[in-house]
């Protein structure tokens, strides 16, 4: 009788460890690679038309995501244009770009950050990773601020 209730609490315990890490990893958010392959979508579906497949934009109108310091710089400012457009003349590598963005704050915190996450680690740019929770921070201070 000792060694079945060892191996019932030996199967318990592997059960709840299992459970566990996998609520930790539900907790923390999908890794970065999942990130990237869902904001491959969202960039599909609505950035694309205007950035282009290889995010160069289009010339005078559209500006390029390829390693400028909007994409690769503040993440916060990154989502700010994202949430609620962009509507100034921009200059990025002696080129003027004037076409408005609109806002996209229809799309969820979670698209937001897995289409930026995507933008910021494609194209050949290199750069940390876009949190919900980072978006959700930006989408609740603008409503206080309105």
């Amino acid at each position: 009788m000792n060694i079945k209730i060892t191996g019932l609490l030996a199967s318990f315990i592997l059960l709840f460890n299992a459970l566990h890490a996998q609520t930790k990893k539900q907790a923390t958010g999908p890794t970065i690679a999942a990130s990237i392959t869902n904001g491959k979508v969202v960039y599909t579906n609505v950035c694309l038309p205007c950035h282009m497949a290889d995010a160069r934009g289009v010339q005078n109108m559209n500006p390029p995501l390829i390693k400028t310091t909007y994409v690769l710089g503040d993440k916060a400012t990154l989502i700010k244009i994202v949430l609620h457009g962009f509507n100034e003349d921009v200059e990025i590598n002696g080129q003027s770009f004037s076409n408005t963005m609109g806002a996209h704050d229809d799309l969820t915190d979670r698209q937001i950050a897995d289409v930026l996450t995507y933008v910021r680690n494609s194209f050949g740019n290199k750069a940390s990773a876009v949190k919900a929770s980072e978006v959700l921070k930006a989408r609740t201070s603008a409503k206080k601020q309105s």
